[in-house]
Order: structure tokens, then sequence, then C-alpha cells
């Protein structure tokens, strides 16, 4: 059983689109999928909740503040969404978890800096030998000097990179429905799910 865990210390990264649409991702095979929580913000509850009955199915994983409890028998993969500033007995928690971690990166310095300190953590926890680690670039316009600037970053890391998102209204308009790029009809957002193929192969690996 597959635990996929979307994570970066910087808040506002994009960290719910991801682990959201991963999980419509998996749900779209047929899996039978479970998607947890551990922010207490809790904005995947609460995407779980707009979700439509007729949607492919996305249970939830409880997770509370103290304690992320193993998901039931018959689950076949597990998605995690993490808030912002993971750290500490939390982070360890989380990590151990994990099979695959997926980084959320948007262009900017601020960013950057801050995910770089959070990849040196990964690579160095006692369970880095046996989990996946890669990154998606969120929000970038590749013709910018920022889209420069994030690859350059990340050709240095030795991690890789699984894709590049663009900023569409597309995640925004689906979330509000409770619904992902993988429940609608492909020729809606064939960009959107071109700059996936990448990140789905990993995924699917």
């Amino acid at each position: 059983m597959p635990v996929v865990v979307v994570a970066n210390p910087k808040g506002g990264v994009g960290k719910t689109t991801l682990a959201t649409n991963v999980a419509g991702y998996f749900a779209s095979k047929g899996h039978s999928v479970m998607l947890g929580d551990a922010d207490r913000q809790q904005s995947t509850r609460l995407w779980l909740g707009l979700r439509p009955p007729a949607a492919r199915p996305v249970a939830t994983w409880e997770v509370n503040a103290d304690l992320i409890v193993k998901p039931p028998k018959g689950t076949t993969h597990v998605v995690l969404d993490t808030p912002g500033g993971l750290h500490g007995w939390r982070f360890n928690d989380v990590i151990k978890l994990a099979d695959k971690v997926i980084v959320p990166l948007q262009p900017s310095v601020f960013d950057i800096f801050a995910t770089r300190s959070f990849l040196d953590q990964l690579a160095e926890h006692r369970h880095a030998g046996r989990m996946q680690v890669g990154i998606v670039g969120m929000r970038v316009d590749a013709r910018t000097l920022a889209a420069d600037k994030l690859r350059d970053f990340v050709e240095h890391l030795g991690l890789p990179v699984l894709g590049y998102l663009r900023d569409t209204q597309n995640y925004i308009h689906l979330a509000a429905r409770g619904l992902t790029l993988f429940d609608v009809a492909p020729g809606r957002v064939e960009k959107d799910l071109a700059q996936w193929e990448g990140l789905c192969r990993w995924l699917d690996n």
C-alpha cells in the first residue's frame, strides 16, 4: 500500500492542490484511496465534503493533532497532505510512513531557500533510503526569470523534477466542486493533464 506524502514547510505553495489531484488520479485508476490531512486547517476534509456522490470515491483518512492512525484494510493507496511548518515529532511521524514524498515548490527565492533546508532534512532522515522524493514546480510560467532560477535550483538537487504546473483557474474551479483534473472530460483540461504525465508515471512506478 503506497503512502504518498505531499510536504513543504512553506505555506501556500500548493500542497492541497497536489494532494487532492494525486488522490483523484489514483481514484481514476480504480484504486481504493484514502486522503488524510495533518494540517489543522483540514482543507482536504473540506474538499472531500464538496465531492459529488457521482465522482469516483476518495475516503477520509482520520488524522488528528496527536496521532496518525493506520488506514483500514482494503485501502490500496494513501495520500497525506501536511501543514506548513512541518517539523519535530510530527515531521518524523509523517515521513516514517512515506513511500513517496512530493515537494511542491514555487519559483520565488523565499520558497527556494525554505525548501532547501527541508530537502536536507529529508535526506538525513533515517527512512531516507526507502522513500522516493520528487519535486513539482507550482504556478510556473516557463517564460519568466523566476522559472529560470527555479530550474537552476532543482538541477543541482539530484532529485527528479516530476513536472511544472502552470498557474490556471482550472484547479480553483474544480476544487470548489470537490473535483480534480481526472474527474472531468480530458479535453477540458488537456494542457494540464499533459503537465501531469511525468508525475503520473512516477506515482505508478
